[in-house]
């Protein structure tokens, strides 16, 4: 991995889903929001889509330069979840 390389820690479902209805309680399965307990409207998977795309679009503008330590940590953290989820 090359000091520069963008790791997204931010980007994902969850932290759209907080952004758009901070509290909530949902779930969601194969793109579609299976429980939704929360006063306000469930947002659509469109606009979970759109958040993730903004968010990313934000981690991108950063630049981020990690330590070779960080990497060889990520780099270790990377093997163990591809051997948990059979990807080796």
């Amino acid at each position: 991995m090359d000091k520069g390389t963008k790791i997204y820690r931010l980007m994902g479902i969850d932290t759209a889903m907080h952004l758009l209805r901070p509290g909530a309680a949902w779930e969601i399965s194969n793109n579609q929001f299976t429980r939704w307990e929360d006063e306000r409207p469930c947002p659509t998977i469109e606009e979970v889509y759109e958040t993730i795309d903004k968010i990313k679009a934000f981690e991108e503008s950063i630049p981020t330069i990690w330590t070779d330590k960080q990497l060889e940590e990520m780099g270790i953290k990377q093997r163990e979840l591809e051997e948990a989820l059979g990807d080796n």
